[in-house]
């Protein structure tokens, strides 16, 4: 089982702001959401390995789960390069459509959402076979768990503006010999318990 982990709260998202590379911490909802998140996985999956994007909102997040986590600088966010910390109303509605209608917009000085699945897909592609026999948690960011949809569904990059995806959220993966399913999506119940 292949299970993607949304990292929590921050700052940046708690106020609607892009937050691709700018390296934020999680604030104090994110830590407790990360704390549940964690005893959930750990009761489920009490033997899987972890693997965390480099940035510190999802290591920060992994490192809740186990003190033993891989960095794999794949399932980084998409880079929104100059976009990066603008509210989500500061982008105009013209480049919303573009964005959305095409996979190979890209912000200024960032990635495009094929980009992202080109990486992503292959970051997955290496995991599928440990994933069949072992339980792999992967903590990690919006855009990057979308991506895993696509790839699992046969979809393409246009279907991501079609998902909400919550903080720290849990989308399961079941990876047998056709390839990957997609499980279980968006998963909160956890944030919900006392």
């Amino acid at each position: 089982m292949l299970i993607l982990v949304r990292h929590g709260r921050t700052i940046a998202n708690a106020q609607a702001l892009l937050q691709g590379h700018v390296n934020h911490p999680l604030d104090e909802v994110g830590i407790d959401q990360a704390r549940r998140v964690a005893r959930v996985l750990n009761d489920l999956y009490p033997e899987a390995r972890v693997v965390s994007s480099p940035l510190l909102r999802a290591h920060q997040t992994a490192e809740a789960i186990s003190a033993a986590v891989t960095i794999d600088d794949r399932f980084i966010e998409l880079n929104y390069g100059d976009f990066d910390e603008l509210a989500l109303t500061d982008v105009s509605p013209d480049i919303w459509d573009q964005w959305r209608s095409d996979e190979h917009f890209r912000p200024p000085h960032g990635e495009s959402l094929h980009e992202l699945d080109i990486r992503v897909h292959e970051a997955l592609r290496d995991l599928s076979a440990e994933a069949r026999s072992q339980d792999v948690i992967v903590v990690t960011h919006v855009s990057p768990i979308k991506s895993a949809v696509t790839w699992a569904l046969g979809g393409d990059a246009s279907m991501t503006w079609r998902c909400a995806l919550d903080r720290a959220s849990i989308t399961r993966l079941t990876i047998g010999p056709r390839g990957a399913s997609l499980a279980g999506f968006n998963d909160t119940a956890h944030l919900l318990e006392k």
